[in-house]
């Protein structure tokens, strides 16, 4: 199945910039949306609610600007994120506001509802849903979700158990919609490595955190170009789901990482977790493992710049290994 026109034409890379909870804010999107790639935020980052309003007007109409002073190289859509969760109980309302101004694309977390789904598609919108595993993808697909975002072992904040290799080949046994791979994947070689395994666009999150527009703690920021992949821990301890997150934040909230406890799943709660003066995405930093390709703090249309050079680069490279490989085996038939 072909991507649809929203997630093929308009992208100079293929590659969705994700909806990062209180980093992501219309500055980032913008820029992401400008440098070829698809923007999004989480709608609960606007707060007051009003905000949200606020926003999605902002960034429709800088974006609509922007496309008509640039018509050779017109802006990506945006995506806007809600957290379909019965503990979110703005959902109804910040539903109603992204189909008010038509979000392009809207990504669905942490449950499939089909009301949600059948408001973005009255106007034609579309819905990419995360998944951590195939039970989840199947039941999301079901109730009219276009395209599935699997989370990777190794992906920033929520993050699933499996290989991408094992995700993603799973999922194309059954289905052939758009997929968008999330894990890991901070470089332009990793990109390329997601469409070889079978995914459509690459997620990527983690990166972004560390750009002049994210709404980050600047101490987080310089954590992340410091720390490499060793340096992630895997835990259910803050929010009640798996997630991971910086070690050295942890350390620096007075925990062990090696000793953490295990939270009970049912209390989600996306806040303190087991340590009440330690809250998670406020003093626990989540990150993806991929931060190891992370050297510094760019503007994000920079970011994007040398992730598309290193996807080119990437595949000259397997385009000149697959002529070698052809050639050698031509000679060997001669």
């Amino acid at each position: 199945m072909a991507l649809p026109p929203v997630l093929r034409d308009r992208l100079r890379l293929p590659v969705i910039g994700s909806p990062l909870f209180i980093i992501s804010n219309p500055d980032l999107v913008i820029a992401q949306c400008k440098a070829g790639i698809v923007g999004s935020f989480p709608a609960l980052n606007a707060r007051p609610i009003s905000m949200l309003d606020e926003w999605l007007h902002r960034i429709t109409e800088e974006l609509a600007a922007w496309d008509r002073d640039h018509p050779e190289a017109p802006s990506a859509p945006f995506a806007v994120n809600h957290i379909v969760h019965r503990s979110n109980d703005r959902l109804e309302q910040d539903v109603e506001l992204s189909t008010k101004w038509k979000a392009p694309i809207v990504i669905t977390s942490l449950g499939a509802q089909t009301p949600v789904n059948d408001a973005v598609h009255s106007y034609g919108g579309t819905v990419l849903h995360d998944v951590i595993n195939d039970k989840f993808a199947r039941k999301a697909i079901e109730k009219g979700t276009d395209g599935l975002i699997p989370v990777a072992s190794g992906a920033g904040g929520h993050a699933g158990h499996l290989s991408p290799f094992a995700l993603i080949q799973g999922l194309r046994e059954w289905f052939d919609g758009p997929i968008a791979l999330s894990g890991a994947i901070a470089h332009g070689r990793s990109i390329l490595g997601a469409q070889a395994m079978g995914a459509d666009l690459a997620y990527v999150g983690s990166a972004f955190i560390a750009t002049k527009e994210a709404n980050a703690n600047p101490a987080y920021q310089q954590m992340i170009v410091e720390s490499t992949g060793e340096d992630i821990t895997y835990t259910n301890l803050f929010t009640g789901v798996h997630g991971n997150y910086l070690t050295p934040s942890i350390v620096a909230a007075g925990l062990d990482p090696a000793n953490l406890p295990v939270s009970d799943a049912s209390a989600m709660n996306f806040g303190s977790g087991g340590n009440q003066k330690a809250k998670a995405w406020r003093d626990i930093w989540g990150c993806g493992q991929g931060i190891g390709a992370v050297k510094e703090i760019p503007a994000a249309a920079d970011l994007v710049a040398r992730l598309s050079a290193e996807y080119e680069e990437a595949k000259a490279a397997l385009a000149e290994k697959t002529s070698f490989t052809a050639g050698r085996v031509l000679m060997a038939a001669e």
